[in-house]
């Protein structure tokens, strides 16, 4: 099961086992990840799930869809190089250690 870790803007680090074509942000939401809001439970429409993708990972992630690239400019925390909504990222064994940083703030 591959492992995803989530560090929170205090630098608290959550370490949760991930399920294989899951969303990162359904894994955060399902363990009580904090700042993982995704008010519109997955669907692209909110981007309460933002998160900042460490960038050895950036490439494995793939790049976000113009969907996604139109809600990540809307939302509240800076936009950075691996912004994504992690709700548009799914879980896979290749992704095993994917690290995410959360923003201090969602919309």
């Amino acid at each position: 099961m591959p492992k995803v870790i989530y560090v929170g803007a205090d630098g608290q680090e959550f370490a949760v086992d991930a399920v294989v074509g899951e969303s990162v942000m359904a894994t955060a939401v399902k363990n009580g990840v904090p700042g993982i809001i995704g008010e519109c439970g997955g669907n692209a429409s909110c981007a309460t799930c933002h998160v900042w993708v460490r960038e050895e990972f950036v490439a494995a992630v793939g790049e976000p869809n113009d969907m996604e690239e139109d809600l990540l400019d809307l939302a509240v925390s800076e936009r950075r190089a691996g912004s994504r909504l992690s709700c548009q990222v799914a879980v896979s064994p290749e992704l095993d250690g994917l690290t995410l940083d959360v923003p201090p703030v969602q919309p």
